[in-house]
């Protein structure tokens, strides 16, 4: 999907189409936003340590991309509109997209909220036409365009359908690696990030022609059996891996980063209130997924910004948000508490089947196990 979240954020709000617009931070929506009662607000008045969810291809062109710290993105683009994030709204729309493109291509690997994989081996149509196809239901299922890239395999997919954002459609063979793939910079490959493409190009490989003329075993010297094979084979453009089209959740989380730093005994209460919301919705989103935790985790980052994690595994998984917090509070007992606190979020790991935890248990969403004399000093 194009700009995704900053798409669906102009369904609501038309009146910024053509304007740099960034998504960021997760504070309430204000009801009375609509530009016209009050005007939006600019990323010039922003005072916080927020991230950039997304942004309009407007705000791009100025510098401004995913996960950048918004105080750095408000520097780049001060007059950008600021809207918060609505995942409510995004994940809607994904389903929809979702199943306007299951009713023609059914074979469907998810890759998340705004991406997936088709394979359209045995759709009948004509390659430009099926893809359009495709485009014309999603527009229509949701008012959004997407990207489209047919190729071989999912590894050029991928970097095939980044080529003629927005709205854009892209057909490549193999034969088209040396004109179209070879020379875009290694970054391009999905897998290939910023630590790896420092250390090619300090190594002289800026583009993925380059990287593709490279002896392979140098490449397995300097990077390892694995990745090194990896990275010769991609710059050829070989992606052996099928659709998966069931994968299995391994564990779900919730945190979040705090706008201001949190010391955990002079803010207390704050840090209370979030941790116990936290809980409840680990315990909502369990629920909604039909799992049930057997592993609490709890992970922490400080104001210096080193990040600690800790776990505990439950005699019988669960999903009850009282157990949760209490495992929660036993894992936080077991690191230092001393400084203040960027960041707190909770995960649920081993994930099991209702039907797996145990004969006899009474409802696995109900009042489950709890664990005796696990509580914090701080009462966190």
């Amino acid at each position: 999907m194009d700009a995704f979240f900053a798409s669906v954020e102009l369904l609501s709000y038309p009146q910024l189409r053509g304007q740099p617009v960034v998504v960021g931070g997760r504070r309430k929506r204000d009801p009375e936003l609509d530009g016209v009662g009050r005007p939006f607000g600019r990323l010039r008045e922003y005072v916080g340590r927020g991230v950039a969810t997304t942004a309009t291809y407007e705000a791009r062109a100025l510098g401004v991309h995913s996960g950048m710290g918004l105080m750095k993105a408000a520097a780049l683009a001060p007059e950008a509109i600021l809207l918060p994030a609505n995942f409510e709204a995004y994940v809607r729309c994904s389903k929809l997209f979702k199943a306007a493109v299951a009713e023609i291509a059914p074979t469907i690997e998810d890759r998340g909220i705004d991406e997936i994989f088709i394979d359209l081996t045995d759709v009948p149509g004509e390659t430009v036409a099926l893809a359009q196809k495709l485009k014309d239901a999603v527009i229509l299922a949701t008012g959004l365009s997407c990207s489209i890239g047919i190729t071989p395999n999912k590894l050029l997919s991928k970097i095939a359908s980044e080529l003629q954002k927005p709205d854009g459609l892209t057909i490549l063979t193999l034969d088209d690696l040396a004109t179209r793939i070879w020379p875009l910079p290694c970054s391009a490959v999905n897998g290939i990030g910023p630590k790896a493409s420092a250390r090619l190009e300090a190594m002289g490989l800026h583009t993925i022609g380059q990287l593709a003329a490279m002896d392979p075993g140098r490449l397995v010297a300097d990077f390892g059996q694995s990745y090194g094979a990896w990275l010769w084979e991609a710059a050829h453009g070989r992606d052996p891996r099928p659709l998966v089209t069931v994968r299995e959740i391994k564990s779900i989380s919730r945190e979040t980063t705090f706008e201001r730093d949190l010391h955990p005994r002079r803010d207390r209460d704050a840090l209370t209130g979030i941790l116990l919301d936290q809980c409840q919705r680990l315990a909502g989103d369990l629920e909604r997924k039909g799992r049930l935790g057997r592993t609490i985790g709890i992970k922490l980052k400080y104001d210096n910004f080193q990040t600690v994690t800790r776990d505990l595994t439950l005699e019988r998984a669960t999903a009850d948000p009282e157990t949760i917090r209490d495992a929660a509070r036993a894992c936080l007992r077991r690191v230092p508490l001393d400084r203040p606190l960027r960041l707190l979020g909770i995960r649920a790991g081993s994930l099991e089947l209702p039907g797996a935890a145990g004969e006899g248990e009474q409802d696995p969403f109900g009042d489950g196990a709890r664990i005796p004399g696990m509580l914090l000093p701080l009462d966190l």
